[in-house]
């Protein structure tokens, strides 16, 4: 429906900023006018009563229009690239890695050195870690901003991570980088004023004059991290103050009900699309709504704030996905994507953090059933939509599936949870992982796992104990894991050192500013002299290596790979075993996992039930043909292998 008032605000920003009749101009201009409405709409569904809605509407406008005059052309250019493509994101071709730069490498200038690394190993696509300035000592790793167009000193400046993006574009690679929305620094700028006592900057954060207003918001919200900061307000003794700080005293939680702070936000986010990122990251999105009498997370308006967000950016910079980082439920997660009519229009990705703990859940039970149990709330990911895939990041691993789906598999799921967060962390008769359980609640006894891959396989104890079956063993686990979570359908991001398995880092329990979080074992520093024996046949950094490399480019070389809503489960008349087709058109895929260390046997049944039954089936892994059998013969797998079988 025209809208008159609307049309000419757009009017009136198009005049002030000069926005002329160029292509690029009408471009922007068309996409203007079709997501107007939209915008207008979710805006008022979140602000309407807001005393400045009109003021911070107008305000809005006018920042897509500054935004799109100062995007670089080259920027231009690459959306209309991505935009022939259509969804250029659901690609088999695109395989990521995740990085913390100080770790890996030392500074932005030094990782534009190691882009020939990356193309040797065929990861085409860099999630760097938080790069902007926070504060040393209270930063939570980068998630505690306090400055959003800084870059922090250790990792270089600005132009250093402009030059960055220019090298891996013209190189081919795509760059995502984390906007950290639901908080900031104690020390960033708004915060600062606000505790000096202006009272816009104070509207900005959750500030009550008493406890009155937290104690009924604690009444309902649960503790983030209970063991290092239990509770969700702070004191503030400068301003005689309480702040909500849901994760960490020194992060003050924005407040959104504001509209000031989503233009101010909004602002902050195409800034980051106009230095030329691909995917934008965006932190912690359950939590970005509070009302009080409720969790604040997940709720309605969190998913409308984050659809106004989704509209405004595809005005501005339409190339660039969004990534929610939500870890929630899997019936909770597909909100994310958008639901009715905003489907597939709120996040471009979201996490499948179900699937990756369940690869772990399968790999310490030998047991697919429970990773079966939950694959009908997975399915429901809408086209167009999809997973970042991986078997290890940044946090920790929690065993956030439902109840119902481990007693399916006849599991009690107290116990059930007890048994993972046992073997992991090493206190089960054995067990070969080597991790640590973070986060207890002492309450409830829930807790989340940390380590790295190649420690949670049993490569740290193979080695510690000089035990080459051991060691074979586990480089098999993590071949296969990493192999399960390539396949299965999204973009699948390697966590740096997992490539060459990098065992548990335990030099951070010699830093006072991260050795109370034992995630920072998991978070390696590398040592290139370790990443070089890649080029010593035999070692474990090589055979890894080697085996990833080939992943990679099996994924890019099989077109049905791709995310097209094209993943169908099989049964593989096996518990041990996991199974699912990938299909497009008439290319097929039947896709095996052998989660026991025994040789497993799967009926040939299992790939005759979908569809026209093939006769032969290449195996790209094993590189060996195989002619199909009758029902009551069986494809063999060996113990921690698979089979990636391709329908001829």
């Amino acid at each position: 429906m025209y809208d008159y008032l609307l049309h000419q605000e757009i009017n009136s920003a198009l005049l002030k900023f000069r926005i002329g009749k160029e292509e690029d101009d009408l471009s922007f201009y068309s996409r203007l006018i079709a997501n107007g409405s939209t915008i207008q709409s979710l805006y008022h569904e979140l602000y309407k009563q807001h005393p400045r809605a009109g003021t911070q509407f107008n305000l809005l406008i006018d920042t897509l229009a500054a935004a799109h005059k100062i995007r670089k052309p080259a920027l231009k250019k690459t959306d209309v690239a991505k935009a022939e493509k259509g969804h250029w994101f659901l690609s088999n071709e695109i395989t990521g890695m995740s990085l913390y730069v100080d770790q890996f490498c030392g500074s932005l200038s030094n990782l534009g050195d190691k882009l020939s690394y990356f193309d040797k190993l065929g990861v085409n696509f860099l999630h760097l870690m938080p790069l902007f300035e926070s504060p040393a000592g209270e930063s939570d790793g980068g998630y505690a901003v306090s400055d959003f167009r800084k870059i922090n000193d250790r990792f270089g400046t600005l132009e250093d991570l402009i030059a960055l993006q220019q090298k891996m574009n013209t190189a081919g690679m795509y760059l995502m980088t984390d906007f950290v929305m639901n908080h900031t620094s104690r020390l960033q700028e708004w915060a600062i004023k606000a505790k000096e006592g202006d009272p816009h900057y104070q509207e900005y954060f959750y500030m009550y004059d008493d406890r009155t207003m937290p104690d009924i918001f604690e009444q309902t919200m649960p503790d983030i991290f209970p063991e290092t900061a239990p509770g969700s307000f702070t004191y503030v003794p400068e301003c005689d103050k309480w702040v909500m700080t849901v994760f960490h005293n020194y992060q003050w939680d924005l407040n959104f009900s504001n509209p000031a702070v989503f233009v101010e936000m909004l602002n902050i986010i195409l800034f980051y699309a106009n230095l030329g990122m691909d995917v934008l990251r965006i932190d912690a999105p359950a939590f970005i709504w509070k009302e009080p009498g409720t969790t604040c997370q997940n709720l309605p308006k969190a998913h409308t704030l984050l659809r106004l967000l989704k509209q405004c950016v595809q005005v501005v910079s339409p190339g660039m996905a969004l990534l929610g980082e939500a870890i929630v439920a899997p019936k909770e997660i597909m909100y994310y994507f958008g639901t009715g009519n905003y489907t597939a229009k709120e996040c471009d990705f979201a996490y499948n953090a179900t699937q990756m703990a369940l690869q772990w859940d399968a790999l310490a039970t030998g047991d697919t059933r429970v990773m079966l149990a939950a694959q009908h709330e997975l399915l429901k990911k809408p086209y167009g939509s999809s997973w970042i895939t991986y078997t290890r990041c940044h946090d920790d691993i929690g065993l956030g599936y439902d109840d119902y789906m481990i007693q399916q598999a006849s599991f009690n799921p107290y116990q059930h949870r007890k048994f993972l967060k046992d073997f992991y962390s090493g206190n089960t008769p054995g067990s070969t992982a080597t991790g640590a359980l973070f986060s207890v609640n002492p309450k409830t006894q829930d807790a989340r796992i940390s380590g790295t891959l190649a420690s949670l396989c049993g490569l740290e104890k193979a080695i510690s104990n000089n035990d080459e079956a051991a060691i074979n063993t586990a480089i098999n686990r993590i071949i296969l894991m990493q192999a399960c979570s390539f396949f299965i359908g999204g973009l699948p991001m390697l966590f740096y050192g997992d490539e060459v398995g990098y065992t548990n880092d335990y030099s951070y329990l010699s830093n006072p500013a991260k050795n109370y979080d034992n995630r920072w074992m998991h978070r390696p520093v590398i040592d290139w002299n370790k990443n070089n024996n890649i080029e010593m046949e035999g070692s474990s950094e090589q055979r890894i290596f080697k085996a990833t490399q080939q992943l990679i480019s099996l994924r890019k070389r099989l077109s049905m790979v791709a995310d097209l809503s094209n993943l169908t489960w099989l049964t593989p008349y096996n518990i041990h075993v996991a199974g699912f087709l990938r299909q497009k058109e008439d290319q097929r895929l039947f896709c095996f996992f052998n989660f026991k260390n025994e040789v497993a046997f799967v009926d040939w049944q299992a790939v005759k039930e979908k569809g026209n039954p093939p006769i032969v089936l290449y195996d790209h892994w094993n590189q060996q043909e195989h002619l199909v059998g009758r029902d009551r013969e069986f494809l063999i797998i060996e113990p921690y292998s698979f089979s990636l079988l391709e329908a001829k």
